[in-house]
């Protein structure tokens, strides 16, 4: 039986979905892929497990993030015996599973920025969606309706994930300029950085903003350098459009991605079509061979 991708947590924002897309428009054999802004690095996961690149430079502004993919990566045991530990308490807690999220997070937010609690966090919170207060505390509620995912569960796919990028990955929590400096002829760089609607403002998902402009100019410099790359940069949801597109000059081409049904629609008995822009400097469209679903879900446009 075919393994399938391993994925920590249903991390918000996470390209673990979009990824088979993402990946048509990747060279099939590669040197390095660089992540300046990787979230859980659903993008390299994929990338390795389909054996193309040889090496992974994966970073993120928020190094709790960071810690966590590096340790699932690096010494998997001991992530996946805290990580046991800590949801396991959960079922003794005297005052109930609830009550003990907040005094993980308490713990967290007053110094325990333990790899391991952060999983637990992302794990049980609100649509593994990452939220921070304006004192850089990790505020996000507990979903309700369930523990998070079960230790075995979480056992395997951390084993994959090390199985996939131990001895291969670097892990930064840096400037994504100064990761865009390290890139060589040869690599791939794929970015999603924040949506436009929160870049301007130290908001809840990045630690920091990103402005539009300073983004622009550092793709700019990517351009010069002869760097191929790819990003993904907003979209649309049925008729309304997020975020204005990227300046023409910089020769790349737009290409509209399926995301599937909006699940907020959904909720509401509407159908609507979630859209995101991928971006791709034209190198990557020599001798790439779309795939009948590839070519159904993904709409071509050279900005």
């Amino acid at each position: 039986m075919k393994l399938s991708v391993p994925h920590i947590v249903q991390y918000q924002g996470s390209k673990r979905k979009l990824a088979p897309q993402i990946l048509q428009y990747i060279p099939k054999k590669f040197n390095r892929l660089i992540e300046p802004f990787s979230g859980m690095a659903a993008i390299s996961i994929a990338t390795a497990y389909q054996q193309r690149a040889k090496e992974f430079i994966i970073n993120d502004l928020n190094p709790d993030i960071i810690s966590v993919i590096q340790s699932a990566t690096e010494s998997p045991n001991v992530l996946i015996d805290a990580y046991t530990e800590v949801w396991q308490e959960q079922f003794t807690f005297n005052g109930g599973s609830e009550a003990h999220f907040y005094k993980v997070r308490d713990d967290f937010n007053n110094g325990e920025r333990k790899a391991s609690y952060m999983l637990y966090l992302l794990a049980r919170c609100v649509k593994g969606s990452v939220r921070y207060n304006a004192e850089g505390g990790f505020n996000q509620s507990p979903d309700k309706r369930r523990n998070g995912t079960s230790p075995q569960t979480m056992r395997n796919n951390i084993y994959g994930i090390s199985l996939l990028l131990n001895g291969k990955t670097r892990f930064y929590s840096k400037d994504f300029r100064e990761i865009l400096e390290m890139a060589k002829t040869g690599d791939i760089i794929y970015m999603d950085p924040p949506y436009q609607g929160v870049s301007n403002v130290r908001d809840h998902r990045y630690i920091a903003g990103l402005s539009y402009e300073e983004f622009v100019l550092a793709i700019e410099e990517l351009c010069k350098r002869n760097i191929d790359f790819l990003i993904s940069y907003d979209g649309a949801l049925g008729d309304k459009t997020y975020g204005a597109d990227l300046p023409s000059e910089l020769n790349l081409i737009k290409i509209n991605l399926n995301a599937g049904l909006s699940t907020q629609a959904l909720y509401l008995g509407k159908r609507i079509e979630t859209i995101e822009a991928l971006y791709v400097t034209p190198n990557l469209l020599d001798n790439v061979k779309l795939d009948k679903e590839a070519c159904y879900q993904s709409e071509l446009k050279f900005v």
